[in-house]
C-alpha cells in the first residue's frame, strides 16, 4: 500500500539506540550518525518534499526495554520502520515485534550470522566479512595458538564458535575460551589473566564488549602482557571502547571493521568532518556509526522510488540502489537481506589511534551463514554485482 500524505508531512522513522548503559558509548555514535544522515537529506528538501522525522527513545541497553520501546513506536507511533540495536539480545528481543507488526528493522551493527528476517535489513558486517578476515591476518602475522574470552551473552558465543572452527581450520589449537558479566570489572577478568599467563597464546580473541572493555584492555596491560607480540584482537573494539581507556592500554591490539575514522579516502573525510562539525571535534566515528548512516541514506533512496515507507516495497527498492558510503560502494543483497561490504584490518598505535594494515581492496558479499567457511574462501564472494542505481550524498 502506497503511503498518501500532503507535501510535508513528515516520514516518520523509529530509532532505538542506547544513550545509556553498557553499551551507551557505541551506540551513541549510531544514533549521532541516524541524525546526521536525516538532517542532511531534510537539508536537501527531504524525500518527495517531506522531512524526515525521528521518534527517538533510549533503551538503555536492555534488551526488555527494546522490546517494550519497539510495541511503542510499531503500535502507539504508528511508524513502519526502525532504525536501531547493537547487541544481539537487542535485536533478538525486537524482531518478533517487528515481524508482528510487519514493518522493518535496519540494524547496522555486526553480528555473528546464521540469520535472516523478511523483516530485517543487516548493514553491519557478517562473518565472512570480518571474522575471516581477520583471522587470515591473525593466523599469517602471529600463530594460530588462540585464547577465546567474551562477555556472557549470544553474539561472543556464535563468534567465538567461527573463531574456532577457523582456527582449527587452519592447523591451530584454542587454548581456553572463558566468559565474564556484561557488566564485568577487573576482579572478573582475573581468572583469564591467570590463563593467558600460562598458556601463552599467540593471540587473544576477544569479544568483550561495551563498557567492560577498557576494564579488560587496562588490566591485559597491568598484567604486563605484551601486545606487539600477544595482542588482543576484537570485532567489537571500534574508536568509541578505545576513548574510554589510556592509549598506553590500547596500543598495539588489533581489529577488524569495514570502516575505520582514519580512512583516507574522500568519502570518509567528509563523513568524519561533517559528522564532528555537527556533533564537536571530538566526537567519536565508528564503524557502526558508518553503518548506521548509510542505511538511512539507502532506504531514502528507496523511498525516493516507491513514494512508499511501506516495508515490501522498500526491501525490493533496495535491491535497485546502491550507495557511495564512506567505507566504499554498499548495496542490500535481496537473497540474504544483509549488505555488501570492504572488510580491513587495523592496528592500534601508541596515540591510541588505529592504522589500516591491511586493506584488501575489495567489497565482499555477505555470506551470513558461512556457507563457504575457509579462511581462503572470503575473498572469493567479492563480486561487482552493479545494481540499476548509484547515488550518494
Amino acid at each position: 500500500m502506497v503511503l498518501i500524505a500532503e507535501p510535508g508531512v513528515p516520514w516518520r522513522f523509529g530509532v532505538l539506540f542506547s544513550r545509556s548503559g553498557v553499551t551507551a558509548s557505541i551506540e551513541t555514535t549510531q544514533l549521532r550518525a541516524t541524525i546526521l544522515a536525516a538532517e542532511f537529506i531534510n537539508a536537501s528538501g527531504g524525500i518527495h518534499g517531506r522531512p524526515i522525522e525521528l521518534i527517538d527513545y533510549d533503551p538503555a541497553s536492555d534488551p526488555k526495554r527494546f522490546r517494550s520501546l519497539a510495541e511503542k513506536l510499531l503500535g502507539e507511533d504508528r511508524v513502519r520502520l526502525i532504525f536501531g540495536c547493537y547487541m544481539s539480545s537487542t535485536r533478538k528481543a525486537v524482531l518478533p515485534v517487528v515481524e508482528s507488526h510487519r514493518g522493518m528493522l535496519f540494524y547496522p551493527t555486526l553480528y555473528e550470522g546464521f540469520e535472516y528476517s523478511a523483516n530485517c535489513i543487516y548493514t553491519g558486517s557478517a562473518p565472512n566479512q570480518n571474522s575471516l578476515p581477520l583471522a587470515r591476518y591473525l593466523f599469517s602475522q602471529y600463530g594460530k595458538r588462540v585464547f577465546l574470552i567474551g562477555s556472557n551473552y549470544v553474539y561472543p558465543y556464535e563468534s567465538n564458535r567461527i573463531m574456532t572452527d577457523l582456527a582449527l581450520q587452519a592447523g591451530g589449537t584454542v587454548l581456553d575460551e572463558i566468559y565474564v558479566p556484561l557488566h564485568a570489572g577487573p576482579a572478573d577478568f582475573a581468572k583469564a589473566l591467570k590463563e593467558i599467563g600460562r598458556t601463552k597464546p599467540d593471540v587473544i580473541f576477544s569479544t568483550v564488549v561495551g563498557k567492560s572493555t577498557s576494564v579488560f584492555y587496562e588490566a591485559y596491560r597491568k598484567a604486563g602482557f605484551d601486545a606487539e607480540r600477544m595482542p588482543i584482537s576484537s570485532l567489537t573494539t571500534s574508536e568509541a571502547e578505545v576513548a574510554e581507556m589510556t592509549p598506553a592500554a590500547a596500543a598495539g591490539h588489533i581489529t577488524a571493521a569495514p570502516f575505520f575514522s582514519v580512512l583516507n579516502t574522500q568519502a570518509a573525510a567528509k563523513f568524519v568532518a561533517d559528522f564532528r562539525a555537527r556533533f564537536g571535534e571530538d566526537a567519536i566515528v565508528t564503524a557502526a556509526a558508518e553503518a548506521a548512516y548509510f542505511q538511512v541514506m539507502l532506504v531514502a533512496r528507496a523511498i525516493e522510488r516507491t513514494a512508499s515507507d511501506d516495508p515490501e516495497m522498500i526491501r525490493s527498492a533496495l535491491a535497485e540502489v546502491e550507495f557511495a558510503a564512506p567505507q566504499g560502494r554498499v548495496r542490500v543483497d535481496p537473497s540474504n537481506n544483509h549488505t555488501y561490504l570492504w572488510p580491513r584490518v587495523a592496528k592500534l598505535d601508541a596515540t591510541g589511534r588505529f592504522e589500516i594494515v591491511w586493506d584488501p581492496g575489495m567489497r565482499v558479499r555477505p555470506d551470513p551463514y558461512c556457507i563457504e567457511q575457509r579462511l581462503d574462501s572470503w575473498s572469493e564472494t567479492a563480486r561487482p554485482a552493479a545494481p540499476t542505481t548509484l547515488m550518494q550524498a
